[in-house]
């Protein structure tokens, strides 16, 4: 379980069954054949995100994986956290998808994910190697 410490205050967050359901429900997209199915891919897309480092997207996840937990920190707490000089952003970046890849409700997809941005970037790496 992840914690952050926000001015004195201990704060745990979790990565669970829960957190998948909640950040799921955030992107769908249509299943194909069935019209008017729609399938939740939000844990996908958010990967995504904070591999590009999108500080929204940050601050959603720990608000969420904060969710039914005592106490509950706020997401202006969160936010001034995030905006303090002295928080390193990419450390808390890291350690949060450092912590998607270990829980088990979220280690399966977000490795391939992150496999699956590796092998992308690759791919992009040999097409400009080619082009020179």
């Amino acid at each position: 379980m992840q914690e952050l410490t926000i001015n004195g205050q201990v704060f745990q967050f979790h990565y669970g069954v829960g957190f998948l359901k909640e950040i799921n429900k955030k992107t769908t997209i249509p299943v194909e054949g069935f019209p008017g199915e729609r399938k939740n891919v939000g844990l996908r897309y958010t990967i995504m995100k904070l591999y590009d480092g999108d500080v929204e997207t940050l601050l959603d996840v720990l608000d969420i994986a904060n969710k039914n937990k005592v106490p509950r920190v706020t997401k202006e707490q969160l936010a001034s956290y995030i905006d303090d000089e002295n928080t390193d952003i990419d450390e808390l970046f890291e350690e949060t998808l450092g912590f998607l890849k270990k829980t088990n409700a979220t280690k399966k997809e977000t490795l391939d994910v992150l496999e699956s941005i590796q092998k992308a970037i690759e791919e992009q790496k040999k097409e400009q190697e080619n082009k020179n």
